[in-house]
């Protein structure tokens, strides 16, 4: 069985949208990518940061779907990162109502020693040093390093943000951080230019209009399902990511064919995601779902067309 190290945030999260708000309630980077790669057969484990108000119950959900929690970091006395956030009437915007990083000011990931040599590596959004600190952890090469970022790095962090990017294999961005990344309007320019920087392969995200998938000179785009309600799109982009690394940990396949698989996967998991508030829609998937939803992806795709 292959071995998936997960590393980001395990958090609280407060969400506001036009549909309902809530209190405090499970979230973070690590906790959707964890959720989402857990409906693979792959031996994954969460590296992550918490405080003592950070619940037992949590922990327990993320070890019943098979994530190693032993490199979850517990300080009794510190308090657990929290997010909160308030989207706009048409859900593409948000704005961020507090950020407490708490114990995560501090946060020194420790991979566990069993997983030191996974073969896929998840790096969530966080600080470029702290995804470095991971991979200066691995005993041996993975065979695919994804990663996940977003602008607030390119502002603060940028030099550290291109040094681990010469590390990875795969970057996970949405299209206003592909063009502030590379200062290119064309996506397919952005791509180009991130190739050079170090990943093989470019995944930039769009939200409600899908995801597009570069590798040199080949591109795939998955569109993303209709829906008739999206209550909440936190943890979108995680859940897309979880899914995309737990296929290509179960399949072992890092090929651009295979990537494609990857990427509706993805783009599936995603779409139960934003069903729900929070983690809620994704706790309770089952297997006999996700195949509906992916036969529904098929026959959205798919056309015969006779060429004159």
């Amino acid at each position: 069985m292959s071995k998936l190290v997960i590393v980001g945030t395990v958090a609280f999260d407060a969400i506001e949208t036009p549909f309902g708000k809530t209190d405090k309630i499970l979230g973070g980077a690590a906790t959707f990518i964890g959720l989402a790669a857990s409906h693979f057969d792959v031996d994954a484990a969460a590296v992550s940061i918490v405080g003592g108000d950070f619940p037992q119950e949590y922990l327990d959900l993320l070890s019943d779907r098979n994530i190693d929690v032993s490199g979850i970091e517990i300080v009794k006395d510190g308090k657990t990162f929290f997010w909160s956030g308030k989207y706009h009437n048409d859900m593409n915007t948000r704005d961020t109502l507090a950020t407490e990083l708490n114990t995560l000011a501090d946060f020194k990931p420790v991979v566990p020693t069993d997983y030191k040599d996974a073969e896929v590596v998840m790096l969530g959004n966080l600080h470029p040093l702290v995804q470095s600190s991971v991979l200066d952890q691995m005993t041996t090469k993975p065979k695919l390093v994804v990663l996940d970022t977003m602008n607030f790095w390119m502002d603060c962090a940028l030099e550290d943000l291109l040094n681990v990017i010469k590390r990875i294999d795969v970057i996970t961005i949405n299209d206003e951080e592909a063009r502030q990344l590379t200062g290119e309007y064309s996506l397919v320019v952005a791509a180009r230019k991130i190739h050079e920087m170090g990943p093989k392969y470019v995944v930039i995200k769009k939200g409600e209009h899908g995801a597009l998938l570069f590798h040199n000179e080949h591109i795939f785009y998955a569109p993303a399902l209709p829906l008739e309600e999206v209550f909440d799109p936190t943890g979108a982009g995680d859940t897309f990511a979880g899914g995309f690394a737990g296929y290509i940990a179960k399949t072992g396949d890092t090929s651009f064919e295979n990537m494609k698989n990857a990427v509706i996967y993805g783009s599936t998991l995603a779409s139960f995601c934003v069903e729900k508030f929070g983690t809620e829609r994704m706790q309770n998937l089952s297997s006999n779902e996700i195949h509906k939803r992916l036969l529904q992806f098929k026959q959205l795709t798919q056309f015969e067309i006779e060429l004159t």
